[in-house]
Parts: structure tokens; sequence; C-alpha cells
């Protein structure tokens, strides 16, 4: 704990059986009190060795959710659960764990309500190997969005967040896409409930068992995140109501 704050990390896992161990040993169970793995209906032992190195909060999906519906699933868990402070770390270990004490207590001592480790700040992106189709396609959507809906983060695309349990409670997460658009749907709901967001600069590794989703799908993603910023927008002038937008 840090100020009281029950903090829970919470893992999206799909076929993390080489990964997962190590991602694990670097939490710092100094301040962090629980873990949380989802399965995705994996085709590898990614349930069983989360039980064995000892998270006792293993739930495995009996059919594939997509990445979005498995992240819904760790949300319900840790606020059930009674977190204060909730951080997603993929079990891919491409984020490194160390960087939750800096997390959490930003949001612990009520700085922010939501914290993003960003790739883009620095040099994480491409020292840590991220391809440049990659890295562009990042630039030019962030660039994109934030035009769009009127912030400045450096990055939308991160998969290292930490929210209060406020935030978590407020937005209707529940309502948001099962696939990859998720996480950009949070942040613009994020973004509408009023939110501001802190960034950290983050390392990244990418490596052949890092999780990664090919080009094709690299394309549905970017047209659902400018068609998310639009409908925020949209919304923002009053012009159409979307269920993403709503009081939970």
């Amino acid at each position: 704990m840090i100020n009281n704050k029950r903090i829970i990390v919470v893992m999206p896992a799909y076929n993390a059986e080489k990964t997962l161990e190590a991602t694990f040993r670097e939490i710092p169970f100094n301040i962090v009190d629980d873990v949380i793995v989802v399965d995705d209906a994996s085709k590898d032992n990614t349930s069983e060795i989360a039980k064995n190195i000892g998270i006792k909060h293993v739930i495995k999906h009996e059919n594939n959710k997509g990445y979005g519906g498995n992240q819904k699933t760790c949300y319900n868990k840790a606020l059930e659960l009674g977190a204060d402070i909730v951080i997603m770390v993929h079990p891919d270990y491409q984020y490194t764990p160390k960087l939750i004490p800096s997390m959490s207590h930003l949001l612990a001592e009520e700085l922010y309500h939501v914290v993003l480790g960003s790739r883009i700040l620095g040099k994480g992106a491409l020292n840590g190997g991220m391809p440049l189709y990659k890295y562009f396609f990042n630039r030019m959507l962030t660039f994109t969005q934030n035009l769009i809906i009127g912030q400045k983060l450096s990055e939308y695309h991160s998969g290292y967040r930490a929210f209060t349990k406020e935030v978590l409670l407020k937005i209707n997460y529940n309502e948001n896409s099962d696939d990859f658009v998720f996480d950009n749907q949070m942040l613009a709901q994020i973004f509408f409930s009023g939110y501001e967001i802190a960034e950290i600069t983050c390392p990244t590794k990418y490596f052949t068992d890092a999780s990664s989703i090919n080009f094709k799908r690299s394309v549905k993603y970017g047209i659902g995140v400018l068609a998310t910023s639009i409908k925020y927008r949209l919304q923002k002038m009053k012009i159409i109501k979307y269920a993403i937008f709503t009081k939970k």
C-alpha cells in the first residue's frame, strides 16, 4: 500500500507462458497488495504457470473474449477485491513492472487519476526495437487524435496503464469493444469525464515472444481509433450520443 491505498496489478494474458514469470518477478510487492491474471483461453500453459508461481487470482476464459474483453474481466475483478489503484501490466515482458512505484505514487498522492507509461517520451520505443512502420503509425495516429480530441498526449497506444478506483467506477468501460480499440475508448471516456492523464517515460522491449498485432489488425485498429476520436468530438458537440460516453 501507499497512503493506505490498496494496489492491485492486473495482467491480461494470452499465450504468455514464456514471459509471465519474468514479468511477475519484477513486480514490487513491497507496495503491491495483489495480482490478478486473466487468461483469455490461451492455447499454452499460461494459467498453470500463473498458479505455480503463486498468483492467487487466476481467471481463465473458456472462450477467447479478445483483448478488450479480457481487460473488462481484469478491472471488474480488481474492483471486486477492493482495489484503490489498478495497474495493468502486460505479461509479455514488453513493459517493466519496475515503474509501478512511480505510477502508483502519482495516484496515491492524488496528483492524477490516470497514468500512462509512454514509449514515445524519450527514445524508449526505437531503442527498444519498435519497428519503424509501427513507430510512424503510432505518431501519425497520436497527432490526429490530439487534434480531434484537443489533448496533448505523447501516445494513446501504450498498454501500460494505472487507474484510480474513482475513474474505473465512473467510466462505462463495460460498454467498450472487446477488441484492441478498447484501450483508446477508455482514454476517450476518461477525457470526456474531465480527468487529466499523466505520462512517464517507459522503456520497452520488442522480441519474438512479446505480443504484437499484424499489419492487417493494425489497420483495423487505426480505423477504430479514429472513429472513437470522432465520436468523442460529436458527443462533445452534442450532435450524437454514444453508449460508451454514458455514465456507469
